[in-house]
């Protein structure tokens, strides 16, 4: 999925000059013809996600001045274009001022549009991994730090967001290397809790006889080797929240103690004489089903209740796919920085390539590759080449078509930045049948229907791009849409928005 660029104007002529450009680009567009339709874009709760804006400054009504206003009192970090029939100095430190990152003078050019797009979305990319990475740290991360677009992750997001302001113990199912860690962070973050620690901790990771000690403290002298005193995590994440990560691997003796501290609100230190009372909010997480352990006996069924309140099973990297094309751009921001490495793009061919992957790793593969092809890459922007170890490695789909992967090297570079990624190709697609199945060659008027289904489905029902990529009229493919009964197009898909 292309990053979206949102495109307000009250000029129709200049809003679809620039609709046309921003396209040829390779991005999605939203289009909107006031101000107060372009904040309504940006805030309503049903809005689709936009990455820039493309914005006129003089419009009737809220003017592009008030839409900067606004879109700074909200506290968007949106990256905003502004232009301007008139040059002005003034207005444009003014507009630079309230927030924009970059100014056109109309009529723009396509390249010149194109420079501004790819620098401001590179710029906001690398603001919010640094933005992410800080958040992180500080134990303030929340849900709108997780990069997704993925129908798939949306219900676990709801869910997720629901029960940050409760206490209610989260269970985080799924593979290892799909954010579990993150999201536990943005729970806590989303919270009333997110004033206090977070604690993590590696169940996996300790061994058996520290366990209870790493968990619960001891006290100095409780067994040979504890010098002094220590508090355990479970003191250490009082008022905040404890993340037990890899919680299957707790041995069964620690799971009894954990099962009454849980039950009691208090934990008894090694060699402590009485519990000490705690308040901390439970969020655990494992790569394995642990309804599964409970019935090999290797998880205690009764803790299993105690953590398994609200389940949340984030998806596998190969089940949203659509969030491979935004992740790479996040992680080729941020590593370009941190290597000081001048890579400002990432090939069409690359990315369609990446995109059908399996990715058993999930997202921390993925970000470990781009880190990989940012340090050993010679060139400036990154190219199948330089992903030697995923190269060679079969697709999702083995009849995936090359030709739609290239772009009309008239209409955009054959190179793309990172923010300017083409449309992946539909992972079902095939080949076209020419024959009946009784060996007859089909009719011309049934194939091209098939085409032109299969060009809108391809191009996410932008119908400008299935008309431009057909070389056909805009009037002629909705005749033909007519003509082949197609429902609900209406004159135009829905969508895309003029």
């Amino acid at each position: 999925m292309a990053a979206s660029i949102l495109i307000a104007d009250d000029d129709a002529v200049a809003r679809r000059l620039v609709e046309n450009m921003v396209q040829k680009c390779g991005y999605e567009t939203v289009v909107v013809d006031s101000g107060d339709a372009a904040i309504a874009a940006l805030t309503a709760p049903d809005a689709p996600a936009i990455d820039g804006v493309i914005l006129d400054l003089v419009m009737p009504g809220l003017d592009g001045m008030g839409v900067l206003a606004k879109i700074r009192e909200a506290g968007l970090s949106i990256p905003v274009i502004v232009q301007t029939a008139h040059g002005g100095i003034d207005n444009v430190i003014s507009a630079m001022r309230a927030g924009a990152a970059d100014f056109v003078v109309k009529p723009v050019g396509l390249e010149r549009l194109q420079v501004s797009l790819r620098n401001a979305l590179n710029a906001s990319a690398l603001k919010g991994e640094l933005q992410r990475i800080r958040h992180s740290r500080e134990g303030r991360l929340t849900f709108s730090d997780i990069i997704t677009r993925s129908e798939a992750m949306a219900g676990v997001m709801r869910a997720a967001q629901k029960a940050a302001n409760s206490s209610i113990p989260v269970l985080i199912e799924g593979e290892s290397g799909v954010g579990k860690e993150m999201f536990a962070r943005a729970i806590h973050g989303s919270g009333e809790r997110k004033a206090k620690p977070f604690v993590a901790v590696n169940c996996g990771a300790i061994p058996d006889n520290l366990v209870e000690s790493i968990l619960f403290g001891h006290e100095k002298g409780a067994f040979t080797g504890a010098t002094e005193r220590h508090m355990g995590k479970f003191v250490e994440a009082h008022g905040g929240t404890l993340f037990l990560d890899e919680v299957s691997e707790l041995p069964l003796t620690a799971q009894v103690k954990l099962l009454r501290a849980l039950q009691e609100g208090a934990v008894e230190a090694v060699g402590g004489r009485k519990p000490v009372k705690v308040d901390v909010r439970i969020v655990s997480a494992t790569n394995r089903k642990l309804l599964e352990r409970v019935k090999q006996g290797h998880f205690r069924e009764d803790l299993f209740y105690r953590l398994h309140v609200l389940p949340l099973t984030i998806p596998s990297l190969r089940a949203r796919r659509e969030d491979i094309p935004h992740l790479l751009r996040h992680f080729l921001a941020r590593f370009a920085a941190e290597e000081n490495r001048p890579i400002t793009g990432i090939s069409g061919e690359a990315v369609a390539h990446l995109a059908q992957l399996d990715w058993p790793g999930n997202i921390r593969q993925l970000e470990n590759a781009v880190y990989r092809a940012v340090v050993m890459s010679d060139g400036d922007q990154l190219g199948l080449g330089d992903f030697p170890l995923l190269a060679a490695q079969p697709h999702a789909e083995t009849e995936i078509p090359t030709a739609p992967l290239m772009i009309d090297p008239i209409a955009a570079p054959s190179v793309v930045s990172g923010n300017e990624i083409p449309i992946a190709p539909l992972a079902a697609a095939g080949s076209l049948s020419m024959l009946t199945a009784n060996g007859d060659v089909r009719p011309l008027e049934e194939m091209e229907n098939e085409i032109i289904r299969f060009a809108i489905s391809h191009y996410r029902g932008q119908m400008s791009e299935v008309a431009r990529r057909l070389r056909i009229g805009r009037s002629t493919l909705y005749r033909k849409l007519d003509e082949a009964g197609v429902p609900g197009h209406g004159g135009k898909s829905g969508g895309e928005t003029h």
